[in-house]
């Protein structure tokens, strides 16, 4: 674990060894099979999705009463998600994306609803799942979805479409939110659980994108679907409460994504700088060369600590919105940085499909955009001077 700093924060024996296991299999399992999932595009890598399950790495963040591993603090999810996208940062992603889906269940869900949708979650076979906020319409401005919730017997009819839904088409269970009362904003948002099956339910085709090729996106349509009563999660008009709790988290876990991603294209690059000779010495003795890495070192050990500061945060209880916005917009940006960068160490070689950086810089472009853009960031930022 000598790439952490853990002289600042003691680990525990549990945290090392997920640590560990992470950081293996991101080495043997996952960087072997990145380049094959981003040349296969709208793929989802099931093989590795099932080989992470059988090792807990798919379910380590959920509830032990669960049958997870029992790692809900944020800190210990930050130091796995680290790991993994060091591998690659789509595939690690997709590895974790559980987490999303369970995130607002475990806050506004009732213990039923927990240990109906969150067991089958653990063990070796367990389904995907995904998260249904954004639309064709609202992004950033989660509070102006249009999808309604319909009051009907026994439940609501959903209609409406959602777009750029991680892992739609793939994932078995879904959490989406729409509007319950379509004349107010966040006040009217109310959180559902779904099944793929039911019925008004269609996906469209999976969309092409630049980078994090490993997670499937798709668009969902809702024609009259029905859900019942016990599938609300919270009460009507609280899904905006809950949802905001889960961009706290899931934005300071992102950070820890791209802070893995900007860590895999310093070490990359550094190392190659190590090798390659220009006019008679390795490139890492070239004063321009060295400062653009110590650039990229310092860069990620600032990512790394300002995410840390917000999971620790979050874990005591406290508040974390600025924090966890701070720490997504400044790993997302050093992830772009240091993307780039690789690229111009390597040179001509960096542009090249036969080495591994020009994808991570493709890659890291999407911590810039997802769960809130850089723009965003700065607006949270701003509101909590």
């Amino acid at each position: 674990m000598s790439d952490l700093p853990t002289e600042l924060i003691p680990f525990t024996a549990e945290q090392r060894g997920i640590v560990e296991l992470s950081r293996s299999f991101a080495r043997d399992e996952i960087r072997p099979r990145a380049r094959a999932v981003d040349e296969a595009d709208v793929e989802t890598p099931w093989d590795l999705w099932q080989k992470a399950a059988k090792v807990g790495i798919t379910g380590f963040m959920l509830p032990e009463e669960y049958g997870g591993g029992g790692f809900t603090d944020v800190f210990t999810q930050c130091l796995v998600q680290e790991e993994l996208c060091v591998g690659d940062l789509g595939i690690g992603n997709l590895l974790c994306s559980n987490g999303f889906f369970a995130d607002p269940l475990l806050a506004l869900g009732t213990e039923e609803q927990k240990r109906t949708w969150l067991t089958p979650l653990t063990g070796a076979d367990t389904p995907m799942t995904a998260l249904a906020t954004t639309e064709p319409g609202a992004g950033s401005d989660a509070a102006s979805i249009v999808t309604t919730a319909t009051r009907t017997e026994g439940g609501y009819l959903l209609d409406g479409q959602k777009a750029w839904i991680s892992n739609a088409g793939e994932a078995e269970q879904y959490v989406v939110f729409a509007k319950t009362d379509p004349g107010l904003r966040s006040r009217g948002v109310t959180a559902f659980l779904l099944r793929k099956d039911t019925p008004g339910v269609t996906f469209g085709e999976p969309m092409r994108k630049m980078g994090q090729r490993a997670i499937v996106c798709r668009e969902i349509f809702f024609a009259g679907a029905f859900v019942p009563d016990e599938h609300r999660l919270g009460a009507e008009g609280r899904g905006f409460h809950g949802l905001m709790r889960t961009f706290d988290v899931s934005r300071t876990v992102l950070g820890a994504a791209a802070t893995g991603v900007a860590r895999a294209a310093y070490e990359y690059a550094r190392d190659y700088a190590r090798t390659r000779e220009q006019f008679g010495k390795p490139i890492i003795e070239h004063q321009a060369v060295a400062f653009r890495l110590a650039d990229m070192r310092t860069r990620v050990e600032q990512a790394r600590l300002m995410t840390w500061r917000a999971a620790k945060r979050l874990d005591a209880g406290l508040p974390a919105t600025t924090e966890a916005a701070m720490a997504k917009l400044t790993a997302s940006e050093t992830a772009a940085y240091c993307t780039w960068a690789a690229v111009q160490t390597l040179g001509g070689w960096g542009y090249s499909r036969e080495y591994p950086v020009e994808q991570w810089m493709r890659d890291a472009k999407l911590e810039e955009i997802e769960e809130g853009t850089s723009d965003i960031m700065r607006l949270v930022i701003a509101r909590g001077l």
